[in-house]
């Protein structure tokens, strides 16, 4: 495990580090063996406020689905707190109506309202909040994390190409975020708090609350249903260059009803319509 910082000067350098309190403010985090490289983020204030400038409320809305939609890329800026939500809401309010900016501000508003149910309790942001709604018990799921994932080297192509983006930029669209997810924790049956583990190593917007309440949304520990996805809706969603075939996305090929019965074959007959 490899640990780096960065000096005022901005130059990155190794440390190690020394006794145990050190170490246990990391134990959440499952960080792999490998040489530090930047993200393709460009930090600063600067590049923060060049972001919120270029916000487009109106795009967003229109586009925020799709994969290469214009979403705003502020997150690890907020996260950061090199830009506060407060901030970004007096400049909506100063370019147009706050009722034009209304699906931006939605999403912005989960964030909070996970930051807030986050600090009610901390100490449950691993345990899960309901049982699962699949037909398994939560002792039926993996405790580890299979190496055709943390190699990008499973079955499904569009599934191996987030886990590359993931590991190369450190950033995920929401959606992309939330298929990842899903194939973990449904196809491969894995508990949600280790693939949130896995994936907050590498966000570099991580957050605990937004991060763990969304995979437990997925999970169905967190919701009335599980959530996962076909090969046709990740088809409706994709962006260019994606290998969207089916012979190399088999997994994911068939209808909602034919997955759920495949997935969860314990349910009953009608949950699965």
């Amino acid at each position: 495990m490899k640990f780096y910082e960065q000096t005022v000067t901005g130059a990155i350098n190794p440390v190690k580090l020394i006794g145990k309190e050190s170490y246990q403010r990391f134990q959440d985090w499952m960080l792999e063996e490998f040489d530090f490289e930047p993200s393709p983020f460009v930090g600063g204030v600067e590049q923060s406020q060049t972001k919120l400038a270029n916000l487009d409320v109106q795009h967003y809305a229109k586009t925020r689905n799709y994969l290469d939609g214009g979403i705003s890329m502020l997150s690890p800026y907020i996260e950061h707190g090199l830009v506060d939500p407060t901030e970004i809401l007096k400049y909506i309010d100063s370019q147009q109506d706050r009722i034009q900016a209304y699906g931006f501000l939605q999403q912005l508003s989960w964030r909070d309202f996970y930051q807030k149910k986050y600090a009610e309790n901390p100490d449950l942001i691993w345990e899960n909040l309901q049982a699962y709604k699949t037909g398994f018990e939560h002792d039926e799921y993996s405790d580890v994390l299979p190496q055709d994932i943390q190699s990008a080297s499973t079955d499904v192509s569009v599934i191996n190409g987030f886990i590359n983006e993931l590991k190369e930029t450190g950033y995920l669209h929401n959606h992309a975020r939330l298929f990842l997810a899903s194939y973990i924790v449904h196809w491969r049956r894995v508990k949600w708090q280790v693939g949130a583990k896995w994936m907050l190593s590498y966000l570099i917007d991580g957050n605990f609350a937004s991060n763990n309440y969304s995979w437990q949304w997925v999970a169905s520990t967190g919701s009335g249903k599980p959530y996962f996805v076909n090969l046709e809706t990740v088809r409706k969603f994709a962006k260019p260059g994606m290998n969207l075939d089916v012979a190399d996305n088999f997994p994911l090929h068939g209808t909602y009803e034919a997955l759920s019965r495949r997935l969860f074959p314990r349910l009953k007959a009608n949950d699965h319509a």
